[in-house]
């Protein structure tokens, strides 16, 4: 999926455009089999009652809270996080109804690290940190593809647009 072109400049480009990696679904979707397996198996106890039909209706209401909260609302902050490096800038978009971002011209990046323990490099994902003019190191959790996406920011902030042979100049031009 594209990043939005009408947020981008003239001669900007997407080079990379991301999600948060899968990994930050997995308890709430956890989440999501418990309520419905807790749910089934408190409506079939209550079954027996005469009572069981309002019973049943307020474990529907509980459970359809519970999977609206941890489940739903996960999946939609992780649908609208955007992690978008252009050609001329580092662009971090998150929030659904409260929307934040932030957004690091390539020339005020000074370097570039990744970190990604045993089970992210299972996994295929990593942090990324980005220092850059600001006072501390931005870091960015649940990359996909850390490394690549590590490789191609560190050519695009090292890239020198006067040299048409394939240079890559110093760090910080």
């Amino acid at each position: 999926m594209a990043y939005p072109d009408d947020l981008l400049g003239e001669d900007e480009f997407v080079v990379v455009h991301k999600h948060p990696h899968w990994k930050m679904l997995l308890v709430p979707v956890l989440i999501l089999f418990v309520v419905v397996g807790g749910g089934s198996y408190a409506a079939a106890l209550l079954a027996p009652f005469s009572w069981h039909l309002p019973a049943w209706i307020a474990l529907a209401v509980v459970g359809a809270i519970l999977v609206i909260w941890f489940t739903l609302a996960p999946l939609v902050r992780w649908r609208t996080t955007h992690f978008v490096v252009t050609t001329h800038r580092l662009m971090v978009r998150e929030g659904v109804f409260t929307r934040s971002g932030i957004d690091i011209p390539m020339s005020r990046i000074n370097s570039v690290r990744f970190r990604h323990g045993l089970i992210d490099r299972m996994l295929g994902c990593g942090t990324l940190i980005v220092e850059s003019a600001s006072d501390e190191p931005l870091e960015f959790d649940d990359i996909p593809q850390v490394e690549k996406v590590h490789t191609l920011l560190y050519r695009e902030v090292n890239d020198d647009p006067r040299d048409d042979r394939g240079y890559r100049g110093p760090v910080g031009r």
